[in-house]
């Protein structure tokens, strides 16, 4: 009998606040209840997804898979966002026997590599090292998608900071003060306090 954990992360203890892991919660909960199964250990951490050696909890998830067990992602972004690394680590635990489900990247779940794979091994020589050739390019390119995404991402908020009147807050207005402190002195007066 298989085990499955899920494994959740986000990428900074700043992103806490803002990100939290609620959408990956949601979506490992729903999973598991169209798919009927219960996960063993849920694992999650803050922090950068790119290496693998600096996450402790996936670190300790990697320590007690074995083979034939499943863990399960949100998507690839949350496993890692370096194209190398990731594909090194990746073939890694597919050779090992480990399932990798990606819920929002189906595509690059290992059932789904194992059989292109498997249709790679059953062509001639020809055939079969252009289809192990594509099933790599697809693993990288998503990975590397991911990292893409990431950097567009930090630099587009970087260029709204530069880019934005307000240099921290809310606008103040007649009186000096932001609208959210005006609003709790009114409170205040209208509470007697």
């Amino acid at each position: 009998m298989c085990n499955v954990y899920s494994y959740m992360r986000i990428s900074t203890s700043e992103e806490r606040d803002l990100q939290k892991f609620t959408r990956q919660e949601s979506a490992l909960q729903r999973y598991a209840k169209e798919n009927d199964i219960e996960y063993l250990l849920e694992f999650r951490e803050d922090k950068s997804g790119k290496n693998f050696t600096e996450r402790k909890q996936w670190q300790k998830l990697e320590s007690i898979v074995q083979s034939g067990d499943m863990i399960v992602f949100k998507d690839i972004c949350r496993f890692t966002r370096e194209a190398e690394v990731g594909d090194m680590k990746y073939m890694e635990l597919l050779n090992k026997g480990i399932e990798l489900i990606f819920i929002d990247n189906q595509t690059v779940s290992t059932s789904y590599i194992k059989q292109l794979l498997n249709v790679a091994k059953a062509q001639n020589l020809v055939a079969g090292t252009s289809l192990e050739s594509t099933v790599k390019l697809l693993l990288i390119v998503e990975l590397d998608r991911a990292e893409q995404e990431r950097k567009i991402t930090v630099q587009r908020i970087k260029d709204g900071i530069e880019a934005s009147s307000k240099r921290s807050g809310r606008a103040k207005g007649k009186h000096n003060i932001s609208r959210n402190t005006l609003k709790k002195y009114i409170e205040i007066v209208k509470n007697g306090k």
